[in-house]
C-alpha cells in the first residue's frame, strides 16, 4: 500500500485504530493519517510484523489523533506478532522470546522506519506506548511530538534506534513514565510527568547515547547496566 490518506475516521472497539501489518512483504509507504478518534480499541496506533515477513514500512505521517479507553497500548510496534489480538496476547501472558544469537538480516527481515506522529491524546490506556523492535533490525527514526497520555503504565521502548520525543506528557498510575531497553540514539525534549513518581526514567541493558532533558530529577533516573 502506498500514497494513501486516512482522514476524519472514528473506530469503535476494533483490534486497532490504525494498523499496519502483519502482512506487509510488499511494503507500506507514504501514508497520511489525521483527525481520527479511536474509542475502546485493543490498540490505538498499531504496527505489527514478524521475522520472515520482510517488507519496508516507511514515511508514515500521523497527526491529531484522540484515543479513549484503549485496552492495551496507545502506540505499539510489535515485531514479534504471533497472530493474536493485543488483548488476547495480554491475557495469555505472551512475552518477547529470548535467544542467544540474532538471526542474519535478509530480505525476510521486516523494517520499520521514518514514522512521524504528532498531536495525540490518549485517555485511560493500559500502557502509554510499547516499541518492541528486533535486535538485528531496530525500528528507527520514530518521531513523536505533542502527546498527552494517561495510562496504567508508562511508555516502554525496546530495540529501537533514533527515537525522538518532544513535548511528551505521560501520567502513569504506577511504575516509571518511561523505560528504555537496548535503545540507541534516543533524544527526549520537554518531558512532563507527575512529580509524585519515585522513578521517572528507567534505562536497561545495552542502551547508549540517551539524551534526556536537564529538568528531570537525576535521582529519579534509574540506570541498570
Amino acid at each position: 500500500t502506498e500514497n494513501m490518506i486516512v482522514d476524519n475516521c472514528k473506530v469503535f472497539q476494533a483490534h486497532g485504530g490504525f494498523v499496519v501489518g502483519s502482512e506487509m512483504s510488499g511494503g507500506v509507504r507514504n501514508i497520511s493519517v489525521r483527525n481520527c478518534q479511536f474509542l475502546g480499541t485493543d490498540v490505538g496506533l498499531r504496527f505489527k510484523s514478524n521475522r520472515g515477513r520482510g517488507g519496508l514500512v516507511e514515511n508514515i505521517y500521523i497527526s491529531d489523533i484522540y484515543m479513549f479507553d484503549i485496552v492495551t497500548d496507545s502506540f505499539l510496534f510489535d515485531l514479534y506478532y504471533g497472530g493474536k489480538s493485543a488483548s488476547e496476547s495480554l491475557e495469555d501472558g505472551d512475552e518477547t522470546p529470548t535467544q542467544t544469537q540474532n538471526p542474519p538480516v535478509t530480505a525476510e527481515t521486516p523494517s520499520f522506519r521514518n514514522i512521524f506522529v504528532k498531536n495525540i491524546v490518549s485517555r485511560n490506556a493500559r500502557r502509554a506506548m510499547f516499541f518492541n523492535g528486533l535486535p538485528e533490525m531496530n525500528i528507527s527514526n520514530i518521531n513523536v511530538e505533542n502527546a498527552v497520555i494517561t495510562s496504567q503504565f508508562g511508555a516502554v521502548i525496546c530495540e529501537s534506534d533514533g527515537i525522538k520525543f518532544k513535548n511528551i506528557h505521560i501520567v502513569p498510575q504506577s511504575g516509571p513514565a518511561l523505560t528504555l531497553k537496548n535503545v540507541k540514539n534516543f533524544d527526549l525534549k520537554e518531558f512532563i510527568y507527575p512529580d509524585s513518581l519515585p522513578e521517572v526514567v528507567k534505562i536497561i541493558g545495552k542502551s547508549k547515547n540517551i539524551q534526556l532533558p536537564e529538568s528531570i530529577d537525576k535521582q529519579k533516573i534509574i540506570d541498570i547496566k
